[in-house]
């Protein structure tokens, strides 16, 4: 040690705190489904077998939970605790029937507006179309229950608030749930950039479905064949694109533009 030179104290590392939502372990996870709480998202380590797996991946059926299939590594990002092969995360929400909440629409006279993010995967964005979709009077927001990004505190914080005012639905199939909504008399459009007509060139005031993609890859073929039409968001500039949310917010807010215009 050179000599007059000050001994610097060690800096220890503060240890990252366990995620709130963070539950681990065969038994405390089936205990988490026997309670009937809403598990968000399950990861269970691949090639795992046994009667509590088998009764695990039966809830996630039955309760359209997300479920990954990972090798351990991946286990361990979330705990290095004895996990027993399976992590899973407790929702910060309670998700909504979207059968429930379209047949309550029609019963109390309401004009149904839904918004169905294919894959949306930034939880910031999640929360703050759910933020924009509660102040225009979105009735409910459907979600793929794989594929989409986590309702987190960050997607809570991002919603401010909005998310536990506003009906969140969570389904395994979004092409067979825009069916369900075209056969119950909702008009499906799909916001892309190939879209033939400007957004404030289509009629909002009937029932409407806002089909909005995921950030890289947009909307999948399947759900712009199902379709009714395609709109764009017309744009000037040299980027191109809007940010989902933001795309989101113009036309959810160009819906309630027309439906106050139409009162």
């Amino acid at each position: 040690m050179e000599k007059g030179k000050d001994l610097e104290p060690r800096k220890f590392k503060p240890r990252k705190k366990e995620d709130p939502q963070l539950i681990f372990g065969r038994r405390a996870v089936l205990e988490a489904f026997h309670a009937n709480k809403t598990v968000e998202k399950l990861f269970i380590q691949k090639d795992l077998k046994g009667d509590l797996i088998k009764e695990l991946r039966d809830y996630v059926r039955q309760t359209k939970t997300s479920l990954s299939l990972v090798p351990q590594e991946k286990l361990k990002r979330f705990t290095l605790k004895n996990h027993q092969g399976v992590v899973g995360f407790l929702s910060l929400i309670e998700y909504s029937s979207l059968h429930h909440e379209i047949a309550a629409c029609y019963e109390n006279g309401i004009n149904p507006l839904v918004t169905v993010l294919d894959e949306v995967t930034d939880v910031r964005n999640i929360g703050s179309i759910a933020r924009s979709a509660e102040c225009a009077g979105v009735n409910a927001i459907v979600l793929p229950s794989k594929g989409s990004g986590q309702i987190n505190s960050d997607a809570m914080k991002a919603s401010a608030g909005a998310l536990n005012h506003i009906a969140v639905c969570r389904e395994h199939n979004l092409f067979e749930t825009c069916r369900y909504l075209k056969d119950s008399g909702l008009q499906i459009l799909a916001c892309t950039e190939k879209g033939s007509k400007n957004y404030y060139e289509v009629d909002f005031t009937t029932p409407t479905v806002l089909i909005m993609g995921s950030e890289d890859e947009g909307i999948s073929n399947q759900l712009l064949k199902i379709a009714d039409q395609e709109i764009r968001i017309p744009m000037v500039g040299k980027i191109g694109s809007l940010n989902v949310s933001n795309a989101t917010s113009i036309l959810l807010f160009e819906a309630l533009r027309q439906r106050n215009q139409s009162k």
